[in-house]
């Protein structure tokens, strides 16, 4: 018997032309231009105030001094704050999942008016700035109870985010077959169980960027936080670390501390989930 023999994969060798030179230069200059500022901040976190304020703004710290982080975790209540905007955020997040999913298959699997104006709906709610809700989203939450309540805050974010998550999921549910969800129906399956044993397995993409751009949005968000919280005990990161800052003092060294603080678990997201997130955001874009 004869034995087939693999034969090695060639590679091809990449033809380094002026062309490509100038993409990797430009490429290079602009990963440059958005790494300086991440590690500007982690340079000042280190850094005394005489450092700081003294000497060379660009020069190493002498020391790895972590008295910074040591008041960051003091000033900013961490514990209190960091668990706030995490539960927010999980919460959120979660809801936003199962409900711009569901809402996204219901939307692109039928053709009838309804969906059609619920869709169209959605699209109308991005284009409306964040900005100009602020008025009615605080009537709405005061009139019901809802203000300085964690209940209220994540109802908030799930209907402020909402309507982009329903239009990214739907741009993604185009390229789910449908010849999947037909046999499982013959197969005997109910609609509960096509949703969640065929179709929101083969959403992972789109879900992985749904959550890491919604959890972008809600961790550091100050603007809608700010409005609807006053108390020290539902504080969250970002309004915690705007008190660092006033007209008579500002504790930089510490502020620049808390900033790396609040950027770790995102960025650790981010990394987690990335190569879901660059899937999910360019199948669905070539989709024809």
């Amino acid at each position: 018997m004869s034995r087939k023999t693999k034969e090695p994969k060639i590679r091809e060798k990449v033809k380094f032309t002026p062309a490509l030179w100038i993409t990797q230069l430009v490429m290079l200059g602009a990963s440059a231009l958005f790494l300086a500022p991440l590690l500007i901040i982690l340079n000042y976190s280190f850094k005394t105030k005489k450092e700081l304020y003294v000497g060379n703004p660009l020069a190493l710290p002498q020391s790895l001094n972590l008295t910074n982080y040591e008041n960051a975790y003091k000033k900013l209540n961490l514990e209190v704050t960091f668990f706030n905007t995490a539960l927010y955020t999980i919460v959120s997040v979660l809801i936003l999942a199962l409900l711009c999913g569901a809402a996204a298959w219901a939307i692109a699997r039928n053709k009838g008016k309804f969906f059609q104006f619920a869709y169209l709906y959605f699209i109308i709610g991005i284009l409306i700035p964040a900005q100009a809700l602020f008025l009615p989203i605080y009537i709405v939450g005061y009139s019901t109870g809802l203000v300085n309540s964690r209940i209220g805050v994540i109802l908030m974010y799930v209907a402020t985010n909402i309507s982009f998550g329903v239009f990214l999921m739907t741009s993604f549910m185009s390229t789910v077959p449908v010849e999947l969800e037909e046999a499982a129906r013959i197969d005997g399956c109910s609609i509960y169980r096509t949703y969640f044993t065929i179709v929101f397995p083969l959403l992972k993409p789109a879900m992985a960027t749904l959550i890491i751009m919604q959890s972008f949005q809600i961790w550091n968000d100050y603007l809608m936080s700010s409005l609807y919280v006053s108390t020290n005990r539902l504080k969250t990161l970002t309004v915690a670390i705007q008190s660092l800052f006033s007209a008579q003092s500002s504790d930089y060294s510490t502020a620049f501390a808390a900033i790396v603080i609040s950027v770790l678990p995102i960025t650790i997201l981010f990394v987690s989930l990335q190569k879901y997130f660059i899937k999910g955001m360019t199948v669905g874009a070539v989709k024809g």
